[in-house]
């Protein structure tokens, strides 16, 4: 098979090629935004829209963008769908096993506020859980938790993906940062001292942000103490962690010293409300339909009546997660040993026959079929030894099993898709070609250097991906324009934790979670303008950290 290399200008133009390029994104927004299709019809068009513009404006071979749309849809399909399907078993079998009343009564413990234990549990624990596992294991695993206190599903959803910002760049020990820093040929912990420093500041405003969003003005009102404590420690922590700590172990230490200063705050501070927004919170938004998500619905037990025992085994399966993790992730042996099990080959049809534009040979045609290290298998794993401790009869662990499976099937599809989609745009130049196109806006491109980061998340739903698409780019360009490199492939990486909140994979991961299945279009209308809001704010503060007036704060 003749190799082929992507042209940024096939039409004769960088604009008009970006332009074309741009069309796919148009047609998942459209579809899935406006029109309000079903996340899977709306990515099956857009793969279409893409395979399209690959064959006929890049000149991308037709066999070849078919393969493409290939090895996109199976790593959808694992470990990403086979990651958010091992985080639903688990959760199902506490509630098979009745464990699921402990837990909801539990969180109430800490406190009864359900807007402090939204930061605590979406903002905090899934930082920590991002940080150890990622690949939307946090999205799937906090938003039930968040169903468990006793949020409505929809408010649940949109208050995990707005969470599941600041901790993205450093996710799974900081791989995003590490790929940066392999692409660009920069120091990654020097690119994580600078990632450290933007997202800081979007981790303070998150947590006022949330606020906001689960109880409205009247919530930042009452609870807002909270914020400034558990948004500033983590904050905190973040900067001098990333900067002079450990850059992998940034949004470990960030999350657990901010899950500590929220239990000591609520030891000396009680915010006014609690009963009232538990009404308003767990009361469906409008226009959210019914949830088929199974939960009790009872009140949960008296606090008072929960002993050490019952407390230890509602909090059983996040504490082998959290355990779990760390020991994998932690320990480079044990990581090794898991890693020895991956199968890795090229694609068939693609390895070595798709071309960068410097004519070398793109290695992300390589596939990667993670078994043991795979985060799903652990979670699996997790939810096997729960369900033997918690004496669930095996038919019932695997009839739950297979209830979820069939529960997925049109969720799959839409995360194969969608990845597909993402694959296509790659390997045929589409993606590159936005993102020469953005790089082309001279000095003020220190202002839009954090979009491409945004367009890479969005459309592959990793700032991982984002980060080896655009950061060779990124150097180059700041080089070329006479700004810091360091400050525009971290502003990639910053970028692309605001586009994964709204990226189509994140909003199916979310919506099947909390049982809001084929409602991703409604979940993107209220979540996307927070996205555009937090961009154009970390936009600004870029642009500015490349001048003297917040150039101050980057690293010496």
């Amino acid at each position: 098979m003749t190799p082929f290399q992507p042209t940024l200008s096939p039409l004769g133009s960088v604009t008009a090629s970006a332009l074309v390029a741009l069309v796919p994104i148009l047609v998942m927004l459209i579809t899935l935004g406006v029109l309000k299709w079903k996340a899977y019809l709306a990515g099956l068009a857009s793969l279409l829209a893409a395979l399209l513009v690959a064959v006929l404006a890049f000149h991308m071979p037709v066999t070849m963008a078919g393969l493409s749309a290939l090895q996109g849809a199976a790593f959808g399909i694992f470990p990403i769908t086979w990651i958010l399907l091992a985080a639903i078993w688990m959760y199902d079998i506490t509630v098979v096993s009745g464990r699921f009343e402990d837990l909801r009564s539990t969180f109430s413990l800490i406190t009864d506020d359900p807007r402090v234990l939204g930061i605590l549990v979406a903002f905090c624990f899934g930082g920590l859980l991002e940080a150890l596992a990622g690949f939307g294991a946090p999205v799937a695993i906090t938003s039930v938790m968040l169903v468990a206190i006793g949020y409505s599903p929809l408010r649940s959803a949109m208050t995990v993906l707005l969470a599941n910002t600041a901790p993205v760049a450093f996710g799974a020990i900081a791989t995003p940062i590490i790929m940066a820093g392999n692409v660009s040929g920069l120091d990654y912990h020097r690119i994580g001292a600078f990632v450290g420093r933007q997202t800081a500041i979007l981790a303070f405003i998150v947590p006022f942000l949330m606020l906001l969003l689960i109880d409205g003005r009247k919530g930042l009102k009452q609870v807002w103490p909270a914020a400034v404590v558990i948004g500033g420690v983590f904050s905190v922590a973040k900067w001098i962690t990333s900067s002079y700590v450990s850059v992998e172990l940034t949004d470990v230490i960030a999350s657990l010293l901010g899950i500590a200063a929220g239990v000591v705050l609520m030891r000396f501070w009680k915010p006014a409300g609690s009963a009232e927004a538990m009404e308003r919170i767990s009361r469906r938004m409008m226009g959210e339909p019914d949830s088929v998500l199974e939960r009790d619905s009872h009140a949960p037990a008296d606090p008072k009546s929960l002993t050490a025992g019952k407390i230890t085994m509602a909090l059983l399966p996040y504490i082998l997660v959290v355990a779990l993790f760390s020991i994998v992730n932690l320990i480079p042996p044990i990581a090794n040993a898991l890693a020895a099990t991956d199968i890795k080959f090229g694609w068939p049809g693609l390895a070595g026959n798709i071309l960068d534009a410097a004519g070398h040979k793109v290695t992300r045609t390589t596939f990667k079929l993670a078994l043991l290290s795979s985060p799903g298998t652990l979670l699996a794993v997790i939810a096997i030894i729960t369900a033997a401790i918690y004496r669930v009869p095996p038919r019932a662990v695997v009839g739950t099993l297979g209830r979820n499976a069939h529960k997925l099937r049109f969720t799959a599809l839409t995360i194969a898709s969608v990845v597909a989609l993402a694959y296509v745009m790659d390997f045929s130049g589409q993606t590159v070609t936005i993102g020469t196109w953005i790089a082309g806006t001279g000095a003020v491109f220190a202002f839009l250097s954090p979009v491409l980061g945004w367009i890479g998340t969005y459309v592959t739903g990793s700032d991982t991906t984002a980060n080896a698409l655009f950061s060779g780019l990124q150097a180059t360009v700041g080089k070329k324009i006479g700004l810091d490199p360091f400050l525009t492939v971290s502003a990639n990486a910053s970028g692309g934790v605001l586009g994964k909140m709204i990226s189509p994979q994140n909003l199916a991961i979310a919506a099947t979670s909390v049982g809001l299945i084929g409602q991703e279009s409604l979940i993107l209308r209220r979540i996307v303008g927070w996205s555009f809001a937090l961009l154009a704010f970390l936009c600004v503060l870029v642009g500015l950290m490349s001048t003297p007036v917040l150039g101050w704060l980057l690293p010496a």
